[in-house]
């Protein structure tokens, strides 16, 4: 397959991780990755207008091309505030 190449589409649910690897066509970008992927379709609830994704730890825009041997990220939202969470696991240290 000549102008294809490899990469991957992972997702972090709370009960498992996901990564499908893929041969896209040159030109391809993030969002038609994920697309391909069927990440979508397996977890509805992920929300591209919500969730952040990122190309290696790195959050991009949808509209970013990828190279071979990306992996795409498809972060879920937070559920707390880092800081606040440290915040909260040292009063629970002092008690």
């Amino acid at each position: 397959m000549d102008n294809y190449f490899a990469v991957e589409v992972a997702y972090l649910s709370p009960n498992e991780q996901t990564i499908i690897s893929l041969e896209i066509p040159q030109n391809t970008t993030v969002l038609k990755a994920i697309q391909l992927s069927k990440l979508l379709e397996k977890f509805p609830e992920i929300d591209l207008a919500k969730n952040k994704v990122g190309i290696f730890g790195k959050i991009v825009p949808l509209e970013t091309m990828l190279n071979p041997g990306d992996r795409v990220e498809i972060y879920r939202p937070l559920l707390i505030d880092p800081k606040q969470k440290r915040l909260l696991k040292a009063k629970l240290n002092k008690i």
